[in-house]
């Protein structure tokens, strides 16, 4: 299997990276983005690309099982085969590394708590702002097989409960069953990280 094989996938994915690149959201090559293709593979971002300046070229295959193509995936890729794994539903896994969302992360602890905003309702699941959306902050580490074991028992035991989750110091990880799904996702988590942001700063919470 080939980028070349999956033209369509491989534009949408590369315009979905510039797109947050612009957006000042995977500064430094930062960020790692995939698509599911079928059951075994996903299409992903290389290792230490540009965001802003991606092309389908900056793209692989890579096998849920640990397979790897031509290239040299992210160093996250682990986090990404875990999701795929945990839930056949999900078609496409973005992780960005806004300021807001890396920052509330590290002063959070275990959880940030959002109610009353409006937007979420761009979470799937949420029909009010009345209901509360609980994101699961999980500590960061080095070893990405270890972290994706800890967001797989977190998973199995039901603690995640919104389509995301944030690594502390790290930034955010969101997912959708398409790519315009996750895109969503990855929108509506990131503006309301910055709505509870600025409550902090206004001394609120």
């Amino acid at each position: 299997m080939q980028v070349s094989d999956y033209p369509d996938e491989a534009e949408a994915l590369a315009r979905t990276c510039r797109r947050f690149g612009e957006r000042g959201w995977c500064r430094a090559t930062s960020g790692n983005f995939s698509v599911r293709l079928g059951a075994d593979h996903c299409l992903i971002t290389q290792s230490g690309r540009d965001k802003q300046q991606l092309g389908p070229d900056d793209l692989m295959v890579f096998g849920l099982d640990g397979t790897a193509g031509d290239g040299r995936p992210s160093a996250e890729t682990p986090l990404h085969a875990e999701l795929y794994s945990l839930d056949d539903s999900i078609g496409a896994v973005l992780h960005t590394h806004s300021m807001t969302s890396t920052v509330l992360s590290r002063r959070a602890g275990d959880v940030v708590r959002l109610s009353g905003f409006e937007m979420q309702k761009a979470l799937n699941g949420f029909e009010t702002h009345e209901s509360e959306a609980i994101v699961t902050v999980f500590a960061n580490e080095q070893d990405m097989h270890a972290l994706a074991g800890r967001v797989g028992s977190a998973w199995r035991a039901g603690t995640i409960n919104v389509p995301g989750f944030l690594v502390a110091g790290h930034g955010l990880y969101a997912w959708g069953r398409d790519l315009n799904e996750a895109i969503r996702h990855i929108e509506g988590f990131e503006f309301l990280f910055e709505c509870a942001w600025q409550e902090v700063l206004a001394g609120r919470s």
